[in-house]
């Protein structure tokens, strides 16, 4: 699944994060801003988008949890529309087609006037950040400002995955909530519910997901059909393309390259085994090199190795099989 979270109306990232906002605004007492907490890819953007449709005067829908939104009201197509007059999203920008590094000081300066005018449609004006992580100093500073003289009838939801590494005086005045990784059952029931694939597979695709359900979803996606060819084409080829080695490795960054790493790992050792299987009298090369595989990911994982070179060490290991092979 490779819906925006924007998009996402049936994934429930926390239920205790939705009871806590769900009651500080039934109470009177929702905060100006909140610190959206918790590892890459446990649905902390997926809550401020539940939560942003439900300020914005989306009808409740309890089937689908406290903060839950039919994706036919009509405050739900305009935010999935990325047309709602009162929503205010930052984000990296893309140009060139390349991803910007960070968010710019001149969109963080958009926040002001933003919230200093009056909700058009709704009862309050609501921001997301995703992430503050991508705010550069700059732009970090001109986010202070608008934090120190908290807008009237306007809400801020700051997602981070480092909430260490942001400005102190920014983490003083928000509320913070926190995402913990979702349990292995609870990764792998999603991606049953969510794809056709068989219980072994779900379980796997789970185990490699490390409790981040984006994670997960992504790998089950036509992506992880992808990473299947391609770890059956490395094993059979007679050499393997340097710049896609280089493509695929560029993809190892943050949470979901963690998953998708061991999931490129995970194939590749699957290949490898059948390769084993009927190699014949070079059985046990494919036999060793299928071992070192499957341990890769644990030993990387215990002293932090960079994932590109971890994963040029295998395909040179794998090079050198195939000519033993040959």
């Amino acid at each position: 699944m490779t819906d925006h979270p924007r998009d996402r109306f049936d994934l429930k990232p926390s239920l205790e994060a939705e009871t806590a906002f769900v009651e500080a605004q039934d109470r009177g007492r929702l905060h100006h801003a909140w610190l959206l907490c918790g590892p890459e890819g446990v649905g902390k953007a997926t809550f401020a988008f539940r939560a942003a449709r439900r300020l914005l005067g989306a009808a409740p829908d309890p089937t689908r949890g406290p903060l839950g939104a039919r994706p036919d009201d009509p405050v739900s197509q305009l935010v999935s529309a990325r047309s709602h007059p009162d929503l205010l999203v930052l984000e990296r920008l893309v140009e060139g087609g390349k991803t910007k590094k960070s968010i710019s000081v001149d969109q963080a300066r958009e926040l002001p006037e933003f919230f200093s005018k009056s909700p058009s449609q709704a009862a309050y004006r609501v921001a997301i950040i995703d992430t503050a992580d991508d705010l550069n100093i700059n732009a970090a500073n001109a986010l202070l400002k608008v934090l120190e003289e908290p807008p009237e009838r306007g809400v801020l939801f700051l997602i981070t995955h480092a909430p260490g590494r942001l400005l102190p005086t920014i983490r003083s005045r928000c509320r913070r909530l926190a995402f913990a990784p979702w349990p292995e059952a609870e990764v792998a029931a999603l991606v049953r519910r969510m794809t056709d694939l068989p219980d072994e597979e779900a379980d796997r695709i789970a185990g490699m997901a490390r409790g981040s359900p984006g994670a997960a979803l992504g790998l089950a996606s036509a992506a992880s059909l992808e990473t299947e060819r391609l770890a059956r084409a490395w094993v059979e080829a007679p050499t393997i393309d340097r710049a896609e080695q280089l493509a695929v490795a560029d993809g190892f960054r943050g949470a979901e390259g963690q998953a998708r790493f061991e999931a490129l790992l995970d194939r590749l050792a699957a290949a490898v085994k059948a390769r084993a299987l009927t190699a014949g009298a070079g059985g046990d090369a494919w036999a060793g090199l299928w071992s070192r595989l499957t341990d890769l990911p644990e030993r990387a994982a215990a002293i932090n190795l960079d994932r590109g070179d971890l994963l040029a060490a295998a395909l040179a290991d794998l090079a050198r099989v195939k000519a033993m092979s040959r």
